[in-house]
Order: C-alpha cells, then structure tokens, then sequence
C-alpha cells in the first residue's frame, strides 16, 4: 500500500475520495497491492461511518471480505447485530452507513441480519453461503463477525455432500450460458468458464475438506484475470467484467503487454489453469461422494484377505503396459518407470483416449519427467500417437490433461508457439492448439475413407502449425512440418505428403469458392500443386475435417459441394480421363430460353427463383442487354437481404442471363415477382439503391460500437485462367459490397463473366472472371488500373 492510502486522515467521504483518487492514479501501484490497498481504505471509511455501536458488526463479504477490490468493484457488505436493538435503531445504522456510499457512486450490495438470519438465508441460497465464507471483519463486534464465519464453515462442511453438487451444476450451468473463456474473442472475465467465478468456487470446494483443486500456478491464474479486470476498469472508466474487442489494445498497454493479442493469450492461459483445475476438482468430488454412498462397491470387509486396515485394495485393470484403470480413472501401474520408458506417455494417453477415460492428474505429473523419446521416434511411440489422435471426442480430455503438465510441448516443441493462440476472426470458435485438436477429432471419423490414415490425423494435428510465425502460416507451416514429420519417425516419401497437406491445406476450399470449376486452369492449379491421387483423397478428407472444426460459416452442405466436385474433377485429370469444362458460355437450356424470350418480349428484366439446395437458392435473371446490370441485381439483393454465393453472367442473343445461387439472410427468400419490381426500378433509376443501402448502413452502424477493419485489397490472379482475367477482392462484408463492386467494374468498362463468392464471417473473399469488351483477358497493363479503381471504391 502507498504512503498516501496509509497515511489517509480525513476519514470522511471528501478525505477517502481524495485519498482513493490518489490511489487509482499512483502509477507505480498495481495488481494486489492496488487491490489491497483500495481495501483497506475503504475498511477505514466504512468502519468511521459505523462509529460506536455495542451488538453489531459491519462484514464484507464475497470478494470485498478477501480483500481483492478492484476499482470499480461493488461492495458487498452485511450489517450483523445481535437483535437487542430495535429495528428504527438498526436501521438509522445501516442509513448511516448506506447513504454515503451511494452519495460517493459506488455500487453496494448490501443486507442486514441477525447471525441466525444470515445462517438461514445462506442455507436457502447458495450464493449467499459461498459469500460468508470469505466473511471478514470490518467495524463493530469482533466476537458476532468470527461467530458467524465459524458457524458458515460448519454448515459448509456439514452439507458440503448435498451442497457441491448443486455447486457444480451452478457452475455448469452459467458456462452453458457464457461460453469457456479461453477460446471467447470479447470473454467475460468473470461469469465464463474458467473465469473469476470458477475460482472462487474451487475455493469453496478446498473449504468443504471434501477435495482440493490442484494448487500450482491456479493462484497466478486468478491474480492475472483479476489484474486484467483492474486494468479494464480503469481503461473504460465504468465497472464490467467484459473485455470487449475495443478494448484490449488499451488494457494491455496498462498491463504492459506488446498488444492485445499477447493479453488475450495470457488471459487465455489463465483461463485454461482454471478449467483444468475445475476439471480435476470436480472429478475428485464426484468419486469422494460416490465412494460415501457405497454404491460402487462395499470397501470395508471384515477381515480376512482386505488390504491394510480393513479396506480392499481399489481395483486395478489393466489397460497397456505400465498402464492400469483405477476408480474410473488412467492411471499408472505401479511397476510403471517413466524415467526409463520413454513412450509411457503416449501410452498412457492412448489408453485413456481409446477407453474414453480421463487421465489421472497424478500419473500426468509423473510422466512429464519421462525420460525424451529418441530422435527418430519408434514405432510404437508414433502408432501411440495415431491412436490417440485417432480416438475421437474423448481425444480432447486427454490432450488438454497433457498440455496442462506440458507434456505436449516435451514431445512437439513447436506446439509452444500455437499453445492459448488467439485467432482474430468471429469465424474460427477455438484458439489455434485447440483448432489442431479438434481438426483430428473431425478426421477421426473420416478415417475409414482414405488409404492413409495416419497421414491424414498427424496433418490434422499440424496443418496450422505455422500460425503466430511470420509470413504465410501455410509455407511456414509446411516448412516445420518437414522437420516435424521425420522426427515422428515418417520416410522421406510420407514426410513430402505431410507437408504437401500442410501447404496446401485451404487449396480445395479456396479453389472450389473463388474459382471458375468449369475453367481447365482451376483443375490444372489442384492437379499441380497435390501431385497424386491418394494425396488428393487425403487433402479432400483434410479440408473437410478442417473446415467443420474451424465452425458452421467455415463448412456448409453448399461449400461441401463444391469442393467435392473440384475433387472429382481433379481426379479424373489426374487418370487421364475427359473433365467436365468449357471455354465458351454453355448454351441457354430450354428453361432460360423461355426466360430471354420473355425478356425481350416485355423489354424488362424477368425473375425466376428455383427450389432450396442446402441453404441456397437457384435465381435466375433474364434482362435486355443494358448498362448497369450487375450492379443493379447486386444491389436488389443486398435490400432484400439476400447473400450471394456464385454469380454467371453471359450474353444470350441481346440480353443478359445471370444465374446465381443465394442464400437468405433471414427466413426465406422473397417472391420473384417482388424482386422483379426493384429490379425494374433500380435500373430505370427510380429506385436509388446506393442511397437506400447507405441509410441501412448508417442506422446499422449506429447501434454497434466501432471497430476499425483492414483496407479492401484487390488484386490479379495471373495465373487464374487462360479465358478471362481473375480480380480478387478481399474485404469486410457488408451490405451491397458486391452492388459496390459491381458499379466499379462497370464504371472501368469490362465485362464480368462470372463471379465465386466466398464470405467467412465477417470476411468476404471473392473472384471475379472478367473480360474487355472484345471478349478476351484484359491487357497486362489494364488489369492492375482495373485492380486499383475497384480497391478505391471500396474504400482501400
């Protein structure tokens, strides 16, 4: 505590707000000494505003009675008094006490109780409970204070059997509602699981003599998301436990830390002690409460051949060498040496993966000291991996159990860097490590579809492997591979296939959105980069273990599609069979030549919508050849909210064919007919589409808080086809990006042949195939002038 908080005199409301202000402006003072300090001061105020008053107490509780207030915290605080003063007199007390926190702004949660009161309302609720029992004292009578905390810890311990389990599900059940906060862009420091709240229980259960979490590092978990809410609160200027995306470049320069991405990782390594120790706590729980109610198995024999002192020896089963199963759990047999056998703990992680048993925390700690395994591994080592790899959903329990005692960093160094990663895009719903685990959880279960499985889940487990790195974390990341992958103790020919996956990792999905499949350049770009067969068979099984770990924007029936039917195409390519393309526009079918026979007719655009495929639905738009169709169409959709996945335009006789696949926004897509109406508004000019989706944007921009997104970027593919030039446009979505960029292309004087739109999240990506006006790729020099209109309409 400073000089100045210590030495505070003036104990009234002017004197603490100009001695707490000093407090919160000390730049020297920080995390527990700040918090200790604001404390104790507040203990003085509060304990001048109570005076003199015989049989009453004044107690802070929850995390004011542990001393941990931050500096926007609430003060929680409990009158106590003995019943001998009447109620008008208790309650000039508590108005004595009460009215000048407010006065001075701070939040208070506050209640007045006989002892008895306060053991009867915490026996109805527990949260009330949990607060008694960091009940300390402030001002009055000692003797009430120590009088009710003693009988709070024997209550605690007395109905801790009825009273954790309804703890636990509490917990459940506000991580059910607030997300795990280590894989949480914006996460609550406190209600998410393994935040504030989390450890605070963990003391509740140590309290009950029951069990006790797991002691190393959880106390420099907690003080870290306690110094970061600090930080926060001083940061935004108001109370909250929410570290909102605008925020954290400011909490961590207070903190600091290089950046926010360096906050986030350390809140997220935080987070992540914590649920682990809630984890291993929780589980102890169980089998202690379990083991009172007798219902396993009788444990007290009389006599006889029980072991030492009257008690069986706890069933052991085994499972692999030096590995055994006891109550419920991996653990090791006890001629187990991990200083003398290197691959006990890939065993041991294969057994409880393959059995969907949890690994022992103690058999976990033993084996981070095993002895290194030799460089190249043997084989077993590395079909102990595959196995543990390959073992699905229990798969995560494990690895996380090994992570957590840094056993996966001993066998893969390289998994330091990606371990607690943030990833800084809505799209991906888990940190990098956790992505590679839950990629080969997805491709366990694709395993029986190609000839390689084992390639296939150590790929899994290190196509991302390079994120963090500097430059592209594909190339970065083939490059670890082809030291990694030799190391395992693959060959030469598998270690090219691994790095070959790793590189090319995003190529289908990429390929298959963004560009033209009917184009030979497209297929010959796959067939080139993966070389064989089975590499493609491994690389498709890949993407889509990859893309259903990544989240739901990542990987759709509609996406699936499309890179299956790359996937088919490349293949047959590659056996030297004929390929489905063409270097002319297909002709019309007899559905769209009714459509531009109608066109023409009624000298008007005509609008047909077919049935729902996945999420998308077929449009089709026939309309007289005219400037400004594009963008016009474009723009009708984006009010109607409706989001385009693949457009085609081509000529057919004089008027334009447009066939697109969008998906709804919201519900289901509108009538044609109504479409048909704005679209003949928009391009008879009537309808100002630009204005009507600026308003949008404004009034949308209006209720969100903002935060600044990357530039536009526009560039040429030049070796995306021998038809047309590809221009791709990476840029936030928004409403009428396409319309937007349809009027630029416009504007410049080519002609789009057809558009692939790919939007993840809140990114969108799309190619455009385009062509000058003669019908051929732009000239050399006209394609970046194109390139650079389009980025400065966008804002880039």
């Amino acid at each position: 505590m400073t000089q100045t908080a210590a030495t505070a005199t003036d104990p009234g409301p002017g004197g603490y707000a100009a001695a707490r202000l000093r407090l919160l402006h000390e730049e020297s003072l920080s995390g527990p000494p700040l918090r200790t300090g604001l404390a104790r001061l507040t203990d003085r105020w509060l304990g001048h505003l109570l005076g003199d008053a015989p049989g009453v107490a004044l107690v802070a509780v929850g995390g004011y009675g542990r001393g941990e207030l931050s500096p926007r915290s609430d003060l929680d605080v409990l009158l106590l008094h003995d019943g001998r003063t009447g109620a008008p007199g208790i309650a000039a007390l508590a108005d004595r006490v009460w009215y000048p926190v407010w006065d001075m702004g701070l939040a208070l949660d506050h209640s007045v109780r006989t002892p008895a009161e306060a053991r009867k309302t915490a026996a109805a609720d527990l949260k009330v409970h949990l607060g008694l029992l960091d009940a300390r004292h402030l001002a009055g009578d000692p003797a009430l204070t120590t009088a009710l905390r003693t009988a709070a810890y024997e209550d605690w311990r007395a109905q801790a059997p009825d009273r954790l389990p309804e703890l636990r599900e509490l917990c459940e059940e506000r991580a059910r509602r607030q997300g795990e906060l280590r894989f949480l862009l914006e996460p609550d420091l406190k209600e998410a699981r393994g935040g504030l709240r989390d450890a605070t229980a963990l003391r509740a259960v140590a309290a009950s003599w029951l069990a006790d979490a797991p002691r190393e590092g959880l106390e420099d978990a907690r003080s870290l998301l306690l110094d970061t809410r600090d930080a926060l609160h001083l940061a935004t200027g108001r109370a909250g436990d929410r570290l909102a995306l605008q925020e954290q470049d400011q909490v961590a320069a207070r903190l600091g830390l290089t950046d926010a991405d360096a906050l986030l990782r350390g809140v997220y390594e935080a987070a992540r002690t914590v649920s682990y120790a809630a984890d291993v706590t929780w589980r102890e729980v169980g089998r202690v409460l379990r083991a009172r109610s007798g219902r396993p198995r009788l444990r007290r024999i009389l006599g006889g051949r029980g072991g030492r002192g009257g008690f069986v020896e706890p069933e052991r089963v085994p499972l692999a060498e030096g590995v055994v199963e006891q109550d419920g759990e991996v653990v090791l047999a006890k001629a187990a040496r991990p200083d003398r056998d290197p691959v006990l703990p890939l065993r041991a992680a294969a057994a409880a993966a393959r059995t969907g048993l949890p690994l022992s925390r103690h058999a976990v700690r033993r084996m981070a000291g095993a002895a290194p395994l030799p460089v190249p591994w043997p084989a077993e080592a590395r079909d102990q991996l595959i196995t543990l790899l390959g073992a699905g959903e229990p798969t995560v329990a494990v690895w996380e159990a090994l992570e957590a005692e840094g056993v996966v960093s001993r066998l893969l160094p390289e998994w330091e860097h990606v371990r607690c990663r943030p990833q800084r895009n809505a799209v991906h719903r888990w940190t990098v490590d956790r992505h590679l685990v839950e990629t080969a959880v997805r491709a366990s279960s694709l395993t029986r579809g190609v000839g390689r499985p084992d390639l296939l889940l150590v790929a899994a487990l290190l196509h991302d492997i390079g994120k963090g790195r500097p430059g592209d974390h594909s190339e970065t990341g083939a490059a670890l591979a082809r030291d990694i992958a030799p190391r395992l103790g693959f060959g030469a020919a598998d270690t090219d296939v691994l790095v070959t996956l790793v590189r090319h990792h995003l190529l289908l999905a990429d390929t298959a959105t963004r560009r033209d499949l009917d184009d030979p350049a497209t297929i010959r770009t796959v067939t080139d980069a993966v070389g064989s067969a089975g590499t493609l068979e491994l690389l498709h099984a890949l993407t889509e273990a990859d893309g259903l770990a990544t989240g739901p924007a990542a990987w759709s029936g509609w996406r699936a599609g499309l890179v299956a039917e790359l996937v088919r195409r490349a293949a047959a390519a590659m056996a030297g069979e004929p390929v489905p393309g063409r270097t002319e526009p297909a002709p019309p079918t007899p559905a769209e030549e009714r459509l531009t026979a109608e066109a023409v007719r009624t000298a008007g655009p005509v609008v047909a919508l077919g049935p729902a495929a996945d999420e998308t639905v077929a449009l089709t738009v026939a309309v007289p050849d005219q400037p400004g169709v594009l963008p016009a169409t474009a723009g009708v959709l984006a009010l109607h909210r409706l989001t385009v996945r693949t457009a085609e335009l081509r000529a057919v006789g004089g008027t334009l064919l447009l066939n697109w696949r969008v998906a709804a926004e919201y519900g289901s897509p509108p009538e044609a007919a109504l479409l048909r109406g704005d679209l003949v508004r928009a391009l008879d000019g009537t309808l100002d589409i630009a204005a009507r989706l600026a308003e949008r944007e404004a009034a949308y921009g209006r209720r969100r808080r903002g935060v600044a997104h990357a530039p536009a970027r526009v560039t040429v593919a030049g070796d995306g086809s021998r038809h047309a030039t590809v221009l791709e446009v990476r840029a936030q979505d928004a409403p009428g990006l396409l319309h937007r960029i349809g009027r630029a292309l416009e504007d410049a004087g080519v002609w789009v042949r057809s558009a692939h739109v790919s939007t993840m999240g809140a990114s969108a990506v799309d190619a455009f195939y385009v062509t000058g006006p003669e019908g051929v790729p732009l000239a050399d020099g006209a394609a970046p002038e194109v390139a650079r209109r389009v980025q400065e309409s966008l804002g880039g």
